[in-house]
């Protein structure tokens, strides 16, 4: 049976994510029909379309039944449990991303418009125009003087690209487009100890710039990390001690004359993997003189065959939350008329030289260097911070909930020392970290507090009211229950939490979230220890590595153990 759908069915797909062909086969019988039976090529199809739309009908049904139940109690605290599943920045900076969707949206309609004027005044093509082969010769030999992007298809597609939308991929009114070709990148690799996946990262870099563009630093790695980088083809920078990412970062900027000799600088980890439009969208926002650096988009790595059922809860988690602050938050920060963004990540951002020349990459006493190069961009006034969701890159989150704990306490620590070093200073970037920091303080407390009330509840019903005999304890079991019972905080801070995974889950095409979602409220009370728990260690804790240029050698100078440069091919 065949129909074509209207345009009221591809909305309503369109919404869950799902883009129907203009003619759909409708599975009457299952794929386990008896033989002769009608089966369904599009089973597949329908069995992911359904769970979506589950997924989304649970959403939706559980908020509605959460709603019902908060109202019919007299609504008391629901209001704060709402406050702790969304908060207000997240309304705030989700109403301001609005503004810049529009903002956006018609910039780039009036740019559409332009284009077919400035064909009308362009060069005439070049000879040869229409012969393929002629014509990726060309794109090849002008992405190599550029210094940028690979051979082959991706040449042309990040090359020959305009930063127009609209306009042609390639020959043509493009290839005069000549400010986006030229622009030079220079691409890091600040690596210890990364041999499992180092690799990978290369690769991914390699698909998109020139091997002599590339610099990995092995900061005094023990194990083959940087022969393994060495044998590529790229540049190689090996230190004799160890420095820390700031500090190695520091070291090859100053080894290899980077701000001096590229336009801009791509910092990625090791276990980094680059989008394939990463390097042509970073390029066009810094076509905008204002913009000091790019914000890479941050998309969480989901290879569940690889990860243990602890591993891929922490990714899923991690995705959520990545999806919520860049969308909900980032995005509205990141407008040109706010720029109020705390945080370029580490993992793939690019800064301009000029910037990056005034930036103090490696100040003693932090323990991450992301922050501080925000709050540096900010403090000085260097321009604005850019981010779209279409620079993507993917990371890899930890695997085991030592090393999550590990890295979220290195993070919440770094942030609480950057914010010691700068201190307060009159600027809109301020006034809106002020009232952020104020909200992530109250709901990790009122977290842990609720949290922790619910437990007290709780124990009544684990001990059979035993416990109720201790008379200071039944009073305030009484005194609790009258205001918030075990049931309120239950479903108060249950439900809108795992609405919010049902959502992730639809948008997402992954129905295990609605699985792993039923543990996501514990991974933010971990969250929220580490917030409260690293404030006083910042002022406490130091970084362990050594600052400034590391001695390597004799007084007579610091020279690294081993510098392998890429050679230029002809």
């Amino acid at each position: 049976m065949n129909f074509l759908p209207g345009r009221g069915v591809y909305r309503v797909l369109a919404l869950v994510g799902y883009r129907l062909p203009e003619t759909v086969t409708i599975c009457l019988m299952p794929e386990t029909a008896p033989s002769g039976g009608l089966t369904c090529a599009y089973c597949p199809f329908h069995r992911k379309l359904a769970v979506r739309l589950i997924a989304l009908t649970l959403a939706v049904t559980l908020f509605t039944q959460w709603l019902g139940f908060a109202l019919g109690t007299g609504a008391g605290p629901a209001p704060l449990f709402l406050w702790l599943a969304f908060g207000i920045n997240l309304l705030v900076w989700s109403m301001i991303g609005v503004l810049r969707l529009g903002d956006d949206s018609a910039r780039a309609l009036l740019q559409r418009r332009a284009v077919p004027a400035r064909r009308e005044v362009a060069v005439e093509p070049a000879p040869d125009a229409g012969d393929p082969e002629r014509s990726e010769e060309r794109v090849l030999v002008r992405s190599r003087a550029g210094g940028g992007g690979a051979a082959g298809t991706v040449v042309a597609g990040e090359g020959g690209g305009s930063d127009t939308p609209g306009a042609p991929s390639g020959g043509g009114v493009a290839t005069r487009k000549a400010a986006p070709e030229q622009m030079k990148l220079a691409v890091i690799i600040p690596a210890h100890n990364e041999e499992p996946v180092i690799d990978g990262a290369i690769t991914s870099a390699l698909r998109l710039f020139n091997r002599w563009d590339i610099y990995v630093v092995s900061d005094s790695s023990r194990d083959a990390t940087a022969d393994i980088a060495a044998e590529t083809g790229i540049n190689v920078l090996e230190l004799l001690s160890n420095r820390g990412k700031a500090g190695a970062i520091e070291a090859v900027i100053q080894e290899f004359d980077l701000t001096e000799n590229y336009d801009g600088v791509v910092i990625l980890d090791a276990d980094t993997a680059l989008d394939e439009k990463y390097v042509e969208g970073a390029k066009r926002q810094l076509l905008d003189p204002s913009v000091a650096a790019v914000a890479g988009f941050v998309v969480a790595e989901w290879k569940p065959k690889e990860r243990t059922v602890i591993g891929r809860l922490i990714s899923a988690y991690r995705d959520r939350l990545y999806w919520m602050l860049q969308y909900l938050l980032r995005f509205g920060q990141t407008w040109r008329h706010t720029s109020t963004t705390f945080i370029v990540p580490g993992f793939a951002s690019v800064y301009r030289s000029s910037v990056l020349k005034q930036l103090d990459i490696n100040p003693k006493g932090l323990v991450i260097e992301d922050f501080n190069m925000t709050f540096e961009v900010h403090h000085r006034r260097l321009g604005r911070i850019s981010m779209k969701p279409g620079t993507k890159a993917y990371c890899q989150d930890p695997f085991t909930l030592g090393d999550y704990v590990k890295q979220v306490r290195r993070w919440t620590l770094g942030f609480w020392q950057t914010v010691r070093r700068h201190g307060v200073w009159p600027s809109v970037f301020w006034f809106a970290l002020f009232f952020y920091i104020m909200e992530v303080l109250l709901v990790a407390s009122l977290l842990i507090i609720t949290t922790g009330l619910a437990v007290f509840t709780l124990l009544p019903v684990i001990t059979g009211e035993a416990i109720l005999g201790l008379g200071w304890y039944a009073a305030a079991y009484t005194e609790v229950t009258v205001v918030l019972p075990l049931t309120a905080i239950a479903i108060g801070m249950f439900v809108p939490d795992y609405v919010l995974t049902c959502v992730m889950a639809t948008v997402r095409r992954r129905p295990s979230y609605l699985f792993y979602g039923l543990f996501f409220l514990p991974m933010r009370l971990i969250d929220s220890y580490l917030t409260l728990r690293t404030i006083p260690q910042a002022w406490t804790t130091k970084a362990p590595t050594v600052s400034g240029r590391a001695r390597c050698g004799p007084p007579a100078g610091c020279e690294p153990t081993r510098t392998t440069t890429a050679q230029r091919s002809t």
